[in-house]
């Protein structure tokens, strides 16, 4: 029996342009033709119909999936292992897409946490402890991907979560006056490496390990690198209304220089 490409539409799901596409592509040419010239599907079709579905909802693109059935339609043993094969390894691409998608939802989850700062906070609460200071969950859920796995970042987190409502509100009272300060240096023109500049950043560091976790200089250097490479990682510290042009980056150079005077401070401790 011969079936109109409507027919068959409807039978497979799929809209008339898909198998108007499907035939110009060379992968689902249709057996017959109307008198009238339209297209005319047979039983063979429709199976070969149901094999195109059946790897589309696999993922196969489109030309894999002719050299697929190709490949199947050969009568030898020696290509249908080599279908079975591409089959295999589409099998192999999924379960790893699957746990990707599964690490990244586990992942989303703990950004959600952290985004909830481990304390139930009413609206009004949380405008008046963190103001205008956001944390955004893709940063959230890329931070967690890249520093997931390090000591000094579980660490933060755990100690994050673990933070009352009175601790974040004395921790952000903390940082708008350290970052007041910041401004202020900045407006003032005073020199990313100068000691003004270089003690804002090592005030900072201080913060960080008082609140989160101990903060060494090369790890103060990549947290600053962050702030000037992305701007979501820099509104954890400045809003954006509070930010100007360049200041991200001036804070960057500060805790650098400062990292440097670290550094340097035992070497001339010990010449002495």
């Amino acid at each position: 029996m011969d079936y109109s490409v409507g027919q068959v539409a409807a039978f497979a799901g799929v809209s008339v342009r898909t198998l108007h596409h499907y035939d110009k592509a060379g992968l689902l040419s249709p057996g017959g033709r109307s008198d009238s010239g339209y297209r005319l599907y047979g039983d063979a079709d429709l199976a070969r119909l149901q094999q195109i579905l059946f790897y589309r909802e696999l993922g196969f693109p489109l030309d894999e999936i002719a050299a697929v059935l190709d490949e199947i339609a050969a009568v030898l043993d020696g290509p249908r292992r080599d279908a079975l094969e591409r089959l295999r390894a589409r099998r192999r691409a999924l379960h790893e897409e699957i746990a990707r998608l599964r690490h990244l939802a586990d992942v989303a989850e703990r950004a959600i946490a952290i985004q909830r700062t481990g304390v139930p906070m009413t609206a009004e609460e949380r405008s008046e402890v963190f103001g205008e200071i956001t944390f955004d969950l893709s940063y959230a859920t890329e931070a967690q991907l890249k520093w997931g796995r390090s000591e000094t970042h579980g660490e933060a987190m755990a100690r994050a979560s673990g933070h009352t409502k009175e601790d974040w509100r004395r921790l952000m009272a903390e940082a708008a006056d350290w970052r007041a300060d910041l401004l202020a240096a900045f407006t003032a023109g005073e020199p990313a490496d100068g000691e003004r500049a270089m003690d804002l950043a090592e005030a900072h560091r201080a913060h960080l390990a008082r609140w989160f976790t101990p903060c060494p200089p090369e790890v103060h250097r990549r947290v600053a690198d962050d702030f000037a490479a992305d701007p979501r990682a820099f509104a954890l510290v400045v809003p954006a209304s509070e930010q100007s042009p360049g200041l991200a980056v001036y804070l960057r150079d500060a805790v650098h220089a400062n990292a440097a005077r670290t550094d340097r401070a035992p070497a001339e401790k010990d010449e002495r």
